[in-house]
């Protein structure tokens, strides 16, 4: 009889336990912990933008320095086998900039002669537009365009002060851009000079335990990174030769600057040659009529498709291995955090962080057959 009263006491407590504490299901808990530790990543992430929002001017010529490294060092390494190491370095890294230098002259110059005959036939570009607005099929009213013409040089007029302040912050960013590319020439000569004993340097400080994965980690994203950046380069020399030469066979004025122009837009992916190529197309509607205007928006559907389906694949597919999703997706994100700077670093940022998480997470373990089911012919 006690033992029955004992049997039920303890049936009633558990009974009691079970309803107050019902089991969680085991899909929950794993979300819950992933969830939780997405948003640890997600702060610290958040975190990290922050302080290279306030350390912008660093962090622009830090990245500057990998990308001339990344460039630069090939070419050290082999004029190293012959001069010593330093001397490697600054003939690398002077003879790049000199050549760079005097492209930009050589575009200057070019500018600077072609003025007073691009300010003519501009002006003449612009009554061609407004004849061709007025005629078929557009049949826009002649004093419709003086209208505008009078609205756009009363706004000028109006916000001339404004328009100075920008031009003078502008002058202030001006003088930002050159402090970031001589402390980014600064680091590239000590990358270069000695990147390998830095790495050793930044190991030593690590524990002996994490120094093997920390080594494989930045080994893999020093491969992706150096290979995206040969690579876009590649891509932007080749979209820049052929938008140079069209444009020249074209007789569209300014060939040379616009071909400059979409060889640094180039490094957007999928935004900055079409923006590059619509500044051409610009200049061509009013410079050449629009029948070349034309003949250069066709341009861009022709080099986006080369682009997107032949040069990317062939350069960029050993080195970044992403969707073209993921790309638009980082680009967009990258511009809406940080402007200009963030779309163009968006792109290699996934790319070494999908190729250190690949590093760390390892080959995939072969998944032994079943031996209780035969082996099956593939297809």
């Amino acid at each position: 009889m006690a033992r029955a009263r004992t049997a039920g006491t303890a049936a009633r407590r558990g009974g009691g336990r079970d309803s107050v504490t019902p089991s969680v299901n085991s899909g929950l808990r794993v979300t819950a912990a992933y969830a939780w530790r997405l948003l640890v990543l997600g702060a610290a992430a958040y975190a990290c933008f922050k302080i290279l929002g306030r350390l912008q001017l660093v962090a622009v010529a830090l990245f500057l320095a990998l990308v001339v490294t990344s460039v630069l060092r090939p070419a050290a390494n082999l004029l190293a086998r012959w001069v010593p190491r330093g001397v490697a370095a600054a003939v690398s890294l002077v003879g790049s900039l000199v050549v760079v230098l005097g492209l930009l002259a050589l575009v200057g110059s070019l500018v600077a002669g072609e003025s007073d005959r691009l300010s003519q036939e501009f002006a003449g570009g612009v009554g061609r537009i407004e004849r061709w607005l007025e005629g078929s099929p557009f049949h826009v009213d002649h004093t419709a365009l003086a209208n505008f013409q009078d609205k756009v040089t009363a706004y000028l007029s109006q916000h001339r002060s404004a328009l100075l302040s920008s031009a003078l912050s502008g002058a202030g960013r001006l003088l930002e851009v050159l402090t970031a590319a001589v402390l980014a020439l600064f680091c590239s000569l000590f990358f270069i000079l000695s990147g390998e004993r830095f790495w050793h340097w930044f190991q030593g400080l690590l524990p002996e335990s994490a120094r093997e994965s920390w080594d494989r980690a930045g080994r893999a994203a020093w491969r992706t990174f150096a290979g995206y950046t040969r690579g876009i380069i590649i891509v932007a020399a080749t979209n820049a030769v052929l938008v140079g030469v069209a444009l020249s066979l074209l007789g569209v004025p300014l060939a040379m600057p616009l071909t400059l122009l979409e060889f640094f837009a180039a490094f957007v992916p999928l935004v900055g040659s079409p923006v590059a190529l619509g500044v051409a197309t610009v200049v061509a509607l009013a410079s050449r009529g629009p029948v070349v205007a034309v003949v250069v928006l066709a341009l861009i559907v022709v080099i986006g498709q080369l682009e997107g389906h032949v040069l990317h694949p062939l350069v960029l597919s050993w080195a970044v291995r992403l969707h073209p999703v993921v790309v638009a997706l980082s680009v967009i994100a990258g511009g809406v955090l940080a402007g200009v700077i963030g779309a163009v670093v968006a792109v290699p940022m996934v790319s070494v962080a999908w190729s250190v998480f690949g590093a760390l997470r390892g080959p995939p373990v072969p998944v032994s057959p079943d031996p209780r089911t035969p082996d099956k012919p593939h297809p």
